[in-house]
């Protein structure tokens, strides 16, 4: 994940402005009743409060302005709608479940449909929604005892299921090759970027049920979006997808985890490392250490874990526009010095025995940990014959205008790069 410092611009809309994205007349019969199951002042996140960005004085707030393109703003709706009718914790935990899985494969279905309503690569239309459905479940008043451990137990569940984590899973289907594949959501959305978008999770959509006819036979996979949050990796947001596929009555037979990287190329990555560096995630949130434990989980404490699939053919497939390459780079902190801190020993060659690692070929930012973390579950789960590894994208630019949300230039970067990571993943 590229990593830059950009300004913020925050516009606050008026509560009774921002409520009303979300609530429309439906179960609730009268407005007064709807604004009361929502409480505008309760606390929301970061990336919540960005719903409101616009990226000119007067205009559509981008993120509700995507979900509206895109077609899912029926969807925010009608959940609200639910939401205010809800009368037990338990059925607000199968109305989340039912909404999270349902936008997800909205979400898909979009991405994959030859006649969208909007551009299908876009995979920002998925993330706004996700927070609008978040923001709701954060702001809503129910006429019951709603406790807070209840309310975070809904946020994950619907945050969960919107990522298609629950939905990796493969029938029974003898001589079918099963590939595991993770994007992200986007992020550094400071500013005019609020509108950036992140072509690791288009991908992901792009792949999610996708089958590959091959020369050796065919290839089916199953895909979700990760978020770019420290907090939800700690809670084994990544272990839940692929060591909940591991333990499943059918297994896959390769991981690749992707997001995006520098510009111009692809990379697959040599090494992982078992090291974050503090960069703030999609919450302003800082996280610097080795990698922690997912409770429940096996955790074997390697500091670096070599890629293990096949990326001289991945190279040699001659996929195109953009170069693909194998990045052997990697930093360690040396042997007798305090992880953290003094200089980092930065090289191409072999990990040093008994050195702890600094970062991986992807650095030491989420897409460095999504490879950690994918693969530490992986061994520890004695899962040695199944391949394991990172694919790092081109960077996906942005509209040239400021004020835009698209242009044609951005969309076919976006098309080149996404269709490039599917075959490439095809190639696995």
């Amino acid at each position: 994940m590229i990593r830059e410092h950009t300004h913020r611009l925050r516009a606050l809309v008026p509560a009774a402005v921002a409520l009303s994205l979300l609530v429309a007349p439906g179960v609730a019969s009268a407005q007064q009743d709807a604004r009361a199951c929502f409480d505008p002042a309760a606390p929301l996140s970061v990336e919540e409060q960005r719903l409101d960005d616009v990226l000119v004085t007067g205009g559509p707030a981008v993120g509700p302005e995507l979900v509206r393109l895109a077609g899912f703003d029926a969807s925010v709706r009608s959940f609200t709608d639910r939401l205010c009718a809800t009368r037990s914790t338990r059925a607000a935990q199968q109305l989340v479940a039912l909404a999270g899985n349902d936008l997800w494969k909205a979400a898909v279905t979009r991405a994959q449909s030859t006649q969208p309503t909007w551009d299908a690569y876009d995979d920002r239309p998925l993330y706004w929604a996700r927070l609008h459905l978040t923001r709701a479940l954060r702001q809503w008043t129910p006429r019951f005892t709603l406790g807070a451990a209840d309310r975070g137990k809904l946020l994950e569940t619907v945050d969960r299921a919107s990522r298609g984590v629950p939905d990796v899973r493969f029938p029974a289907q003898p001589g079918v090759r099963k590939i595991v594949v993770t994007g992200f959501d986007p992020f550094q959305l400071q500013g005019s970027s609020v509108r950036r978008g992140n072509p690791a999770g288009a991908a992901a959509l792009q792949l999610d049920g996708k089958v590959f006819d091959t020369p050796q036979g065919k290839v089916v996979v199953q895909a979700a979006v990760l978020p770019v949050l420290w907090g939800a990796f700690d809670e084994g947001v990544v272990e839940a997808v692929y060591g909940t596929a591991l333990k499943a009555r059918t297994t896959p037979d390769a991981f690749v985890t992707i997001s995006q990287g520098r510009p111009g190329r692809f990379d697959v990555e040599r090494w992982a490392s078992r090291w974050r560096g503090g960069f703030p995630d999609n919450n302003d949130v800082s996280a610097r250490g080795p990698v922690p434990d997912a409770a429940g989980w096996p955790q074997p404490a390697t500091e670096f874990i070599e890629t293990t699939l096949p990326f001289q053919k991945m190279i040699d497939a001659g996929t195109a526009p953009f170069p693909v390459q194998l990045n052997r780079s990697f930093c360690e902190w040396p042997i007798g010095s305090v992880p953290g801190t003094g200089p980092m020993s930065c090289r191409s060659d072999e990990p040093t025995p008994g050195a702890a690692a600094a970062s991986g070929g992807g650095g030491d930012y989420l897409s460095n940990e999504s490879m950690y973390r994918a693969n530490r579950v992986r061994t520890g789960l004695g899962a040695t014959a199944v391949l394991g590894g990172h694919l790092h994208t081109p960077v996906l630019g942005q509209p040239v205008d400021p004020a835009a949300l698209t242009d044609a230039a951005f969309e076919a970067q976006r098309r080149d790069i996404v269709n490039q990571a599917v075959a490439l993943v095809g190639v696995v």
